[in-house]
């Protein structure tokens, strides 16, 4: 059985890096659920495109939960910093070794609470900066330990597969990749 994670929608999200995550872990069999940050779970991307998350902020049980992951975008990866109960979440997956994962502008984040001191990170390169302490990469995809960074759109299914591989399984993210006419790097 593969195990759960949770996506979060933010106003100004972007859209690819959010739901090639979730379509990628779908195909591959994993559960994952698009949590709204907010109660409205009709969630504005950060290029006017809607998308209808599964549930909101509220009804999201993250006791089910093995991994929660943050897109990027402007101004989601803001608004997803400025959500209080979703960055206490963050820490406490962070400290019980759960996995937390983060693409574009979002692994910032993860620099501003000092997440990635010591780790191999990437994220956009005008993010760079924000990733503190971290030995910074232009890698596609960085997994150190149970942190996973990615760059951005361009690397959105390097970052999907990657994540599925964790829930799913290699041989499944292998598989999919293969089904969808993908080369990894």
């Amino acid at each position: 059985m593969s195990k759960k994670a949770a996506v979060f929608l933010a106003e100004g999200f972007e859209e690819i890096e959010a739901l090639t995550v979730v379509d990628i872990c779908r195909r591959c069999g994993a559960d994952i659920d698009m949590v709204a940050i907010g109660e409205e779970t009709r969630v504005k991307g950060s290029h006017g495109i809607t998308v209808e998350a599964d549930k909101p902020y509220s009804q999201a049980d993250f006791d089910e939960y093995e991994m929660l992951i943050l897109p990027g975008g402007m101004p989601g990866t803001k608004n997803l910093e400025a959500h209080g109960p979703l960055m206490a979440r963050i820490d406490q997956f962070y400290e019980s070794g759960k996995y937390i994962a983060a693409i574009c502008a979002a692994p910032s984040i993860f620099g501003h609470k000092g997440i990635l001191k010591g780790r191999r990170a990437c994220s956009y390169p005008s993010f760079e900066s924000h990733l503190e302490g971290a030995d910074v990469t232009q890698g596609p995809v960085e997994i150190s330990d149970h942190v996973i960074t990615s760059r951005g759109m361009g690397t959105a299914i390097d970052f999907g597969l990657a994540i599925a591989g964790i829930l799913a399984g290699k041989e499944k993210a292998d598989q999919t990749a293969e089904a969808i006419v993908y080369k990894r790097a």
